[in-house]
């Protein structure tokens, strides 16, 4: 007879499977009409499943009801998503990008990064009461602080991916920010390892062959610096250009078939991370630097800039790691814990950390003359407070604590007990960068969407009520008008907000024919246009039910171009155009990778058979959208 077997592997199957299937129906409209991450909604569904309400996802249980278990499982799934999104991040980087942007990357990951470590540490030393003044305070505060240093690479997405980023942040912006999320990822590792070096071999009676500054300092510079950090530049670096090269040899004797190819990439993430992590180097670092070198010439990310595997997988892997972390994350501890951090005091901490940890220092650094020629990418200083702003602290953060807790439990005496002077920095360790990590979540996740609200909801209100009789806009009028200087719409913020007329358009057909047997076509209905309410969209641009055909002739006509033949459209020459690149690299010096990728993003910037346009397209693609970061409108090309 059969019966239910409903078990936890059946249970995190259906709820994980349901709620990304649920997340997709409404995936566009969450993203790219509210601008909310998918990491912020995730977490809170993960809070919803987790064992203090549905009681869907237990991970304790998970782990035999073992905290040491689920920390490695949690230490295990972070180092996991890390590397596949540090790859993914290196390969959509252009042609020798580190290289040729070695000086802006140099201050963003030099004093910049160093003065984000001293700054956070010295909020964390001033409200975190067990720390306090005394002998070894400062180091536990530097060992929080190397905890929330770097900026998250999964986070920062919200920023650089999707139609916000298009219309509203230059595409140079964005790769610098990709390239330095990326890299101070990995160069956590001797900020942290200072700090615990020195909490190691000073202050104590050590029970080894010797302790000191010295030697703290020695360990420090050849396992951090040489075997931690050099060796994993040098291994992701050869493992890059090794792979690149296989994948070229196949390529050309068509030995891979598509789906290999467009995987290579995510495999190449899980040897990396694998190898990296039982040799005991930096897997962080080394599957950035070794993502960049395997697109070092710009071949595998113009062969997969048309294809939606490496996305996909990048948001899978975002939606299930926040959805674990909303089940894990020590929720009572913020309330009530043993090293006496009230939740006022965490609250203040994790404002002052949003605020001084990165921002002053991109903004001092973008004021300095040399600094705005070194990092020539942020260009005002609108610019350099959005960029200075968005550093979410997120997986990294996740990943360096649990780093943090592995060593301090090699730090226990002969009988298990954990040393006098550290008995309480775990737990310290563990409420904080939790708390940092949640408030960066929900405050980055909700600031683009808040921010987008409180810009256009007064002025659309006080333009709707003022526009009252709206004529057309000057695209939509004939040519006699348009040169009149007739009035225009008076609502139009920036690019992003317009009107549209709606209403009755009288066609030529029989609904024409009808309307002027009836009187009731006036001079205006004649052209073609028709005057009524105009109808306003917070945040977007809404555009008429268009049928493609007649969107197809409509840009034709616009540029002057002869009509296309039947069966043909403008994505199908880009994409035939991206093809013959494809199968002859090298057969023209016009066709550069830069022309390559223009036409690529022609060939997806709207589906051809679409009968209404989304917000985000134009005649021109996604790659030519006007942006409104720093003050004033910036023409983005690919």
């Amino acid at each position: 007879m059969p019966a239910l077997a409903v078990t936890n592997f059946n249970i995190v199957l259906s709820v994980l499977g349901g709620w990304i299937s649920l997340f997709g129906l409404v995936s566009y409209l969450c993203k790219e009409s509210y601008y909310m991450s998918e990491a912020f909604i995730s977490l809170l569904v993960g809070v919803a499943f987790s064992p203090r309400a549905a009681n869907f996802i237990r991970p304790l249980v998970y782990a035999d009801y073992d905290p040491l278990t689920l920390q490695e499982i949690t230490l295990a799934f972070s180092r996991l998503v890390l590397g596949v999104q540090l790859v993914l991040a290196g390969v959509q980087l252009p042609s020798r990008y580190l290289k040729e942007q070695w000086r802006p990357l140099t201050v963003l990951l030099g004093p910049i990064m160093f003065m984000m470590w001293i700054a956070t540490s010295l909020l964390v030393w001033a409200l975190v009461p067990s720390f306090g003044p005394n002998g070894m305070g400062f180091l536990k505060a530097l060992v929080i602080g190397s905890c929330v240093t770097p900026t998250d690479p999964v986070l920062s997405n919200v920023i650089v991916k999707g139609r916000f980023a298009d219309h509203n942040v230059p595409k140079e912006l964005q790769r610098i920010i990709v390239a330095e999320s990326g890299a101070n990822d990995g160069l956590g590792y001797p900020f942290l390892f200072f700090a615990l070096y020195l909490i190691k071999y000073i202050g104590h009676d050590y029970p080894g062959d010797g302790a000191g500054a010295g030697r703290a300092m020695a360990l420090w510079f050849y396992e951090t610096w040489v075997y931690t950090i050099i060796l994993s530049i040098v291994y992701g670096a050869a493992v890059g250009w090794i792979a690149k090269e296989l994948l070229h040899w196949a390529e050309e004797r068509k030995f891979v078939d598509r789906e290999s190819f467009l995987v290579f990439a995510i495999s190449l993430a899980l040897f990396i991370t694998g190898t990296c992590g039982m040799i005991g180097s930096d897997d962080v670092l080394a599957c950035f630097i070794a993502g960049n070198v395997f697109t070092w010439d710009d071949w595998f990310r113009l062969e997969t800039l048309d294809d939606s595997l490496q996305p996909t997988i990048d948001m899978l892997l975002n939606v299930t790691i926040f959805m674990w972390y909303g089940a894990v994350c020590p929720w009572e501890m913020f309330l009530r814990n043993g090293v006496g951090i009230q939740i006022y005091r965490l609250i203040v901490l994790g404002i002052l950390v949003l605020l001084l940890r990165r921002l002053p220092w991109v903004f001092i650094a973008h004021k300095i003359p040399w600094g705005r020629k070194i990092i020539p990418q942020i260009e005002g200083a609108m610019q350099a407070i959005f960029v200075g702003f968005f550093g979410p602290v997120g997986v990294s953060a996740i990943f360096y604590l649990y780093i943090t807790l592995e060593f301090l439990r090699g730090m226990d005496g002969p009988d298990g007990e954990p040393r006098e002077d550290i008995k309480d920095l775990a737990e310290t360790v563990v409420v904080v960068v939790w708390f940092i990590a949640i408030c960066s979540i929900v405050v980055h996740g909700l600031s683009i969407p808040v921010g987008k609200l409180g810009f256009h909801l007064p002025r659309t209100l006080s333009k709707g009520l003022r526009s009252g009789n709206a004529s057309p806009s000057r695209s939509v009028l004939p040519e006699s008008r348009r040169s009149s200087g007739g009035p225009l719409p008076s609502f139009n913020i920036g690019s992003r907000v317009n009107t549209f007329i709606t209403g009755m358009r009288h066609r030529r057909s029989q609904d024409g024919h009808d309307a002027e047997r009836h009187g009731e076509v006036d001079d205006n209905s004649q052209q073609g246009i028709s005057l009524t309410r105009p109808v306003y969209r917070i945040g977007g641009t809404i555009i008429r039910h268009q049928p493609a055909s007649e969107a197809s002739t409509a840009e034709s006509e616009a540029q002057g171009a002869p009509q296309p033949r039947l069966g043909t459209t403008s994505a199908n020459s880009s994409s035939s155009i991206l093809d013959s690149e494809r199968r002859g690299r090298g057969v023209s010096a016009t066709h550069t990778p830069a022309a390559r990728e223009a036409a690529a993003s022609k060939s997806h910037s709207r589906a051809p058979g679409r009968s209404i346009r989304f917000p985000d397209d134009n005649s021109q693609g996604v790659g030519s959208a006007p942006t409104l970061v720093g003050g004033s409108t910036v023409d983005v090309k690919q």
